[in-house]
């Protein structure tokens, strides 16, 4: 019943919601009333939208992705060797992104807000003015990478007995989720939490105060470690794929008509209404993640000559991107040009940029693989030893 070998769509969705991560925070210089570190000097309305919806789903889509990660992790490791290796590949990135990364944004930033002094004295000044966004030291976009090495911590003792035979046992209890449209009970705990929480708690990224979207995220975490856990569910999430897009579909066009009509909370409503339409807003994105999964599975399990590159690339792609946007945008900010092509721009360089960093000078060493989280490089056998290896199999023939 439980699948032991890592499924090809996965990673597929993995790369597609840091492509969505990548178009959204290329836009955020340029969109309608939301703030960001740098702004260009006229927004887009349309840009809003794009990022309004790409909000809703594109971290849900990487939390319930990233619990299925855990669980292949703990298939060939123990409890203590899991969280060694997350320890390795979150808690350094997040370290290197914190001290070398992240800096020059904050710089920049300030220094659209007057700070006259230069890089290397405003860096010297850093560790003495305390947390962003008073201060200066931040995590910034790599929020992701702190949650998820916090939540792997707190969910080890009960991923590492879910991997048991007696908490495998447990989860063929969840068959029963499996029949019909059961499935979607699997959202009823966010739903009631996260439509309470989110009335009175903002979203901050801090961990410290993030009361509504801490337990939020880590719902998407573990429902990707149990459904991935118990691949009857996957199987329900790929039968169900067009019910939850129907879904998905018609909760988005609802919340766009309260929001363009001014009909949403913020415009008067109170109580039950309130708690209603957050709801809505949170089984939209429960449905768009499970839409992903669904035809993903169905479509997307299938390797290519790219996958294995592209799935090296996406973690230091991700840990760079936005700090070569908040750059290309600190120039391209002042200049009269059209809104779409400063986006265009942005997104096509920052993908060169960021993928001729990753190809040049991180993919080959092993220090910088170690540093952005990734894998050791697979070893190349000798000449020699590869010779020796054919000479056993006479009968084989080399293609050409």
């Amino acid at each position: 019943m439980q699948t032991s070998s890592r499924q090809t769509y996965l990673d597929w969705l993995r790369i597609i919601a840091i492509a969505a991560v990548l178009f959204f925070h290329s836009a955020m210089p340029y969109v309608a009333y939301w703030e960001w570190h740098i702004k260009n000097n006229a927004t887009s309305h349309v840009l809003l939208e794009m990022n309004d919806f790409l909000h809703r789903f594109r971290m849900p889509l990487l939390f319930f992705i990233s619990g299925t990660v855990s669980y292949y992790m703990l298939q060939s490791r123990s409890g203590s060797g899991f969280l060694g290796l997350r320890f390795r590949r979150l808690f350094v990135p997040l370290l290197l992104g914190m001290l070398v990364i992240v800096p020059p944004q904050v710089y920049l930033e300030r220094v659209t807000q007057g700070y006259q002094g230069n890089f290397w004295h405003f860096y010297a000044e850093m560790f003495r003015t305390g947390a962003y966004p008073k201060g200066n030291i931040s995590w910034h976009h790599l929020w992701f990478i702190c949650y998820l090495l916090v939540y792997d911590i707190l969910c080890a003792p009960l991923f590492v007995w879910w991997s048991s035979p007696a908490g495998k046992k447990w989860l063929q209890k969840l068959n029963t989720l499996a029949t019909g449209k059961r499935i979607y009970l699997l959202i009823v705990p966010s739903v009631i939490c996260h439509a309470f929480l989110a009335r009175m708690y903002g979203e901050t990224n801090d961990l410290v105060h993030d009361y509504a979207y801490f337990p939020y995220w880590l719902l998407y975490l573990v429902a990707g470690f149990v459904c991935i856990a118990n691949p009857l569910l996957m199987d329900s999430l790929e039968r169900n794929r067009r019910s939850s897009f129907a879904v998905a579909f018609v909760s988005i066009v609802a919340i766009n008509y309260f929001r363009w009509n001014s009909l949403e909370p913020a415009h008067g409503w109170h109580g039950p209404a309130g708690w209603c339409y957050t709801a809505l807003a949170v089984v939209s994105a429960w449905m768009w993640v499970f839409t992903a999964v669904g035809y993903g599975k169905r479509y997307l399990n299938r390797k290519s000559r790219v996958l294995g590159y592209a799935n090296e690339a996406v973690y230091p792609f991700y840990i760079l991107h936005q700090t070569v946007i908040v750059i290309l945008t600190y120039y391209l900010a002042p200049l009269h040009e059209d809104i779409g092509l400063k986006y265009i721009f942005t997104v096509v360089v920052t993908f060169m940029i960021s993928m001729s960093i990753f190809h040049l000078f991180i993919r080959p060493y092993a220090p910088m693989r170690f540093l952005f989280g990734m894998k050791p490089a697979a070893r190349r056998q000798p000449v020699a030893e590869t010779v020796d290896n054919l000479s056993l199999q006479p009968q084989t023939v080399p293609a050409t």
